[in-house]
């Protein structure tokens, strides 16, 4: 069992506490003032706390994160300036959780008081949790009755949610079936110890029952997916990859703190990168993640503002089996576990190119000292192979010349991360592109959660009830039915902090006043909407609309209001009902878009604390004060995802899966700033000379163009 004894920090706090007490204020240059936590920074939060009385052997941290300074000085902020740095300590000491904020500048504890509700999950409690159930007298009997010992197997606690169940209240629950060691197999979850687990109270260590619906045949197939594994079962592999030889032992921290790549088009300067026409700030928190701050765009020389801060707000992925085993199985990713927490080293060359730049993420631990994951986070510049623009004038060709399409290489830049949050990995994108859009992108890939089942092909009699819930995709193996629900909080500051949310509304035209043979036309209909709960939409193709976040205070070009549009490439409806708990705890699905005013205590769609939460605290629950959201600074959720059903093709290893939405310009710009980008350099090649010449020939001939412009003309 992995332990955290704060024993051995001793020495270390009480250098800390003395340094915190007669240490001078600090006055160097800043940075910048939405930095992340340095690891010193980390270290002095412990040591005021420490110093102040609030910090025993036994407090826990489960989240340590900055307090971002209010937005007119973060914004009026230039170099050599200083703003104070402060920060919310998530602590747990026995049965009571604490809220602490701390001035890390002047050294002082600002508050702190018993929290109100659970924070996030400690690696100490998973570990903890492991052992409990491996060592519970029922657990072995379970284990016994399948030939099973608790030294050939794991188990892997879940959070279990919240029911209104009286042995809920004043518990810190969580749910621990467990699985056969993988042995040789580099597969953890392929053989899973189907109707046996634990329910364990965090709070008082203890086992509350061992539930055992009885004995389910375990899969014999390891499944192991490394390329010698899959080389065993399959043959040789396909094609060659240089990344093939990539070892752990190759990705030293070194390696992966790598230095800006010559000949790219970004530049870094801190926590601020740069890149064709823009410039915004990142960091990293142990719930969502990374966090972006201060997008902006350059217009022809002048930085304008786009979004103050886009960030995961939350991840649900509820699964819809009823087993006693699985129907509390509705796990809040960022809220309960942490995205952060469990981001991942890239590797180059698999999760992004060896070419990128790769940065580290410092975090707080269990004890709330610093620790750094190296590479953590990747920036790399892509051409995607397509335009950003074209166009091929057929009216320039002639007999005597031709010319081609004119157009611009499109050019993208990627900030990723990637956390592994149990069986699951997400690779969540925020993609640059040259005409002023942008994308944001979630990647879905890892292990499918498996159930033991005793069927092992569709044709045996048990297969029917066996995939009521889930589908076949291995022999013994049903993966059940589920969701994955991505929610994003955008703070939208176009061109300033006073917008509106504005909807066009795309409807079927009445013509009977018109004298044209035509029947049928759409037509818009502008709506600046005024309140948080007219603001709930439902994004549906039956009733299409467009998005805006609109400045209605400034003018961009031709009288138009600047505005950014939001564009849905996925979303995902929530098919279950209001009344279902893990539904109340995560009611924002049921819309996929939000807008409040900006209050920057709400920053989580499920809640500040989502572990076994109610539901009372929620972004549902925020919008139904109906407070006014036009001409003020405005938030917007938006919600993409998908429902998962099962497939083979997602065993072992589930192929990449993507949902994504688009932040585009609406009336930003007075061109298109893609217009701008630098002709490429073209290359003749045999290829394209022969190409050139059959065209010419074919626009030689004169009755060519007379045909081609007549059918140009009809159509």
């Amino acid at each position: 069992m992995m332990r955290f004894d704060l024993t051995s920090y001793a020495t270390v706090w009480v250098v800390l506490t003395v340094m915190a007490l007669i240490a001078p204020p600090l006055t160097m240059a800043q940075q910048h003032p939405l930095d992340s936590l340095s690891p010193s920074e980390y270290e002095d939060v412990l040591a005021i706390l420490t110093a102040d009385g609030h910090v025993l052997n036994t407090t826990r941290f489960t989240l340590v994160s900055l307090i971002e300074p209010d937005k007119s000085s973060v914004k009026a902020f230039s170099k050599g300036n200083f703003i104070s740095r402060k920060a919310v300590a998530y602590m747990k000491e026995g049965l009571v959780s604490y809220k602490a904020e701390i001035d890390i500048t002047s050294k002082t504890v600002l508050s702190i008081d018993e929290a109100g509700g659970e924070g996030m999950v400690l690696l100490e409690e998973i570990f903890g949790a492991m052992d409990l159930a491996l060592t519970s007298p029922d657990m072995i009997k379970g284990l016994a009755a399948r030939g099973l010992t608790s030294d050939n197997v794991f188990c892997m606690p879940l959070t279990a949610g919240t029911y209104g169940n009286a042995n809920e209240q004043g518990s810190r629950l969580m749910k621990v079936p467990c699985f056969v060691l993988p042995g040789q197999s580099s597969n953890w979850y392929a053989k899973p110890i189907e109707g046996l687990f634990a329910f364990v109270d965090l709070n008082t260590k203890s086992v509350l029952e061992v539930v055992d619906t009885g004995v389910v045949p375990i899969s014999e197939d390891s499944w192991g997916y490394t390329a010698a594994e899959i080389e065993e079962r399959f043959g040789n592999l396909r094609g060659t990859s240089s990344s093939s030889t990539l070892t752990l032992d190759s990705l030293t921290a070194q390696a992966l703190r790598s230095a800006i790549p010559v000949n790219v088009g970004y530049s870094m300067a801190g926590s601020e990168i740069t890149w064709d026409i823009w410039r915004f700030h990142y960091r990293t928190d142990k719930r969502p993640g990374l966090i972006l701050n201060q997008i902006d765009v350059n217009d022809q020389g002048t930085w304008r503002e786009v979004l103050y801060e886009a960030v995961l707000s939350e991840v649900f992925v509820p699964y819809m089996d009823p087993d006693v085993g699985w129907y509390w199985r509705t796990y809040m990713d960022s809220g309960e576990y942490g995205f952060g927490i469990f981001m991942s080293p890239l590797t180059p060359g698999v999760d992004c190119p060896k070419t990128a730049t790769y940065l580290d993420s410092t975090l707080n631990d269990d004890a709330g000292m610093p620790f750094t994951i190296p590479g953590t986070i990747c920036v790399f510049e892509r051409s995607i192979g397509d335009p950003s623009w074209r166009h091929f004038e057929i009216f320039a060709q002639g007999p005597d010349a031709s010319f081609p399409a004119e157009g611009r290489a499109s050019t993208e830049l990627v900030i990723r991360y990637a956390s592994a949050v149990g069986n699951y990995d997400y690779l969540v994108d925020y993609i640059f592109q040259q005409d002023g859009a942008m994308r944001v992108a979630v990647g879905s890939t890892g292990i499918d959660a498996v159930k033991g089942v005793a069927s092992q092909s569709m044709n045996n009699d048990t297969a029917t009830q066996d995939t009521k819930f889930g589908s076949l995709i291995s022999a013994n193996l049903v993966a059940p039915f589920h969701d994955h629900y991505f929610n994003f909080r955008l703070d939208f500051d176009v061109d300033g902090e006073a917008n509106d949310f504005k909807k066009a509304k795309l409807r079927p035209l009445n013509l009977t006043e018109f004298n044209i043979p035509r029947k049928s036309m759409w037509g818009v209909t502008y709506e600046v909407v005024q309140s948080e709960i007219e603001a709930r939409t439902k994004v549906t193709p039956d009733l299409p609309s467009n998005y805006y976040f609109v400045n209605g205070n400034k003018e961009s070009g031709l009288g138009h209001h600047p505005g950014y549009q939001l564009v849905p490439d996925s979303y995902a409806y929530g098919l279950m009902t209001l009344d279902d708990m893990p539904i109340k705890r995560n009611a924002y699905i049921d819309n996929q878009l939000y807008v409040t005013p900006y209050d920057p205590t709400q920053k989580y769609a499920g809640g500040e604390y989502a572990f076994q939460s109610s539901g009372d605290e929620t972004l549902q629950t925020w919008t139904d004060a109906d407070r006014p959201i036009a001409n003020t600074d405005i938030v917007a959720y938006y919600s993409i995802g998908f429902h998962h059903v099962p497939r083979m093709e997602d065993w072992p290893i589930m192929p990449i899966k993507w949902a994504s939405f688009q932040i585009i310009p609406f009336n930003f710009f007075t061109h298109n700033p893609a217009i701008t980008l630098a002709a490429p350099v073209v290359e003749s090649t045999p290829t394209t000379l022969a190409t050139s010449s059959s065209l010419m020939a074919a626009l030689q001939s004169f009755e060519v163009i007379i045909v081609l412009t007549v059918c140009f003309l009809l159509w």
